[in-house]
């Protein structure tokens, strides 16, 4: 009460008159100014007397409550705050015993406030159990009524509960059998993935073989277009030398024998005797001579069967020295000829680093597989109408490769022939 009644005063104040740390605090609104001015206006009216003369005269004036307590005599009703506020202010002689009493009266006034408060309180607390009791009444018989209610839904929802119950062990029940249908399923769709897997990858793998198959076919195609082509070649080249042959031929002195007397020699077929004359022309079987005749037909090729002419007449010589002697004497009669020469070996003997004479083909057979069977694939290989001579003492390898259009002669014919040379 102190601090508002003096922050009040303020503004009524010269500002040269306040001291310097309220002087702000006097530009706020009354209503605003006692809080944040209580600290510095309770130290000056302790310690400026001056100060606070000056607010009690300030406060005093239009008062009547003030002259009381300067007299000394404040009414008994009046507010024990204001009473102890304007005593602190204007100091009468016993102004300390009326702030006491004010501060008394204060209390007591606080003290009647309070049990009037508790008073009220507790009637107001009476009331409102009055008032719950009566709604507690209506609310338990409501609750009664739905008690009996609720008993009756409880009972309707336990029958329901058993039968939702029996339900679930049926569905659980069909669930666990669904369940075991749909295991079943997944494994026979899994073992239908499988073998969907194990069918296409069957089949992926027939695809590739299939397009292997293809692309080998293909390539077989080109090679045997390309053989066939070079079969054709030499086939014309062969014709071509033929004819330019029959023409020196017919420039000659006409031949006293015909063309069937010459086969005949050629191939040893005239019988001996029984009327038929030796013509000055008719040559042995091995005469080297029949072999020179032979490899001057136009294109002609020689096939000779190494080891059955070198073991033959050359046996003491080792393989090494036996290829390379025969090799040497073929490279001669290419030379001499112009024949394209080509000698095979059996493969199971075979060396690394075998040298090729010049204008002399080498060849061996593969493993598990014989010179004979290289000679008669290189006579099938060779185009009808081409002289092929095939050096070789097998009477297999001579029948066979005289079936397909080859000249057997035998080893000892070129080994003489060589021996010539």
């Amino acid at each position: 009460m102190l601090i508002e009644l003096a922050a009040a005063k303020l503004s009524s104040i010269k500002p040269d008159d306040l001291p310097g740390q309220l002087r702000r605090f006097a530009r706020f609104a009354p209503s605003k100014r006692a809080k944040p001015a209580a600290a510095p206006l309770r130290a000056e009216l302790t310690n400026n007397p001056a100060f606070r003369q000056q607010i009690a005269e300030l406060v005093s004036a239009g008062l009547p409550l003030a002259a009381a307590v300067a007299d000394g005599k404040p009414p008994a009703d009046a507010s024990p705050g204001e009473v102890a506020a304007l005593a602190y202010l204007t100091r009468p002689d016993n102004w300390r015993h009326l702030v006491q009493a004010a501060g008394e009266r204060e209390m007591q006034l606080a003290a009647e406030a309070e049990v009037r408060g508790r008073i009220a309180r507790a009637e107001q607390r009476a009331a409102a159990a009055e008032h719950d009791r009566a709604i507690a009444e209506r609310d338990a018989e409501k609750l009664r009524v739905e008690l009996a209610e609720m008993r009756s839904e409880v009972e309707h929802l336990r029958r329901q509960h058993r039968s939702v119950t029996k339900e679930i062990r049926e569905v659980k029940r069909r669930e666990r059998k669904l369940s075991d249908a749909l295991s079943s399923e997944r494994g026979r769709l899994r073992q239908a993935t499988d073998d969907h897997e194990a069918e296409r990858q069957e089949l992926s793998s027939r695809l590739n073989d299939t397009l292997q198959a293809l692309e080998r076919s293909r390539r077989g195609a080109r090679d045997a277009r390309a053989f066939h082509e070079s079969r054709m070649w030499l086939l014309l080249e062969t014709i071509s030398g033929a004819a330019q042959g029959l023409r020196r031929e017919l420039a000659l002195e006409p031949a006293e024998d015909s063309p069937a007397d010459f086969i005949a020699d050629m191939e040893d077929a005239r019988p001996r005797g029984n009327g038929y004359a030796q013509t000055a022309r008719a040559l042995n079987a091995d005469d080297p001579i029949r072999l020179d005749e032979l490899l001057a037909l136009p294109r002609a090729h020689l096939i000779v069967d190494g080891y059955n002419v070198t073991k033959g007449g050359w046996g003491e010589l080792t393989l090494e020295q036996q290829r390379a002697r025969l090799g040497r004497g073929l490279s001669g009669l290419a030379a001499q000829s112009g024949a394209e020469v080509t000698v095979v070996y059996d493969g199971a003997e075979r060396l690394s680093g075998v040298q090729q004479p010049r204008g002399v083909r080498v060849l061996f057979s593969r493993k598990g597989q014989t010179a004979d069977e290289v000679i008669c694939a290189l006579v099938r290989g060779e185009p009808n109408g081409r002289p092929v001579v095939v050096i070789s003492s097998d009477k297999e390898v001579a029948d066979g490769t005289r079936r397909n259009g080859a000249y057997p002669l035998s080893s000892d014919t070129l080994r003489r022939r060589l021996m010539r040379a």
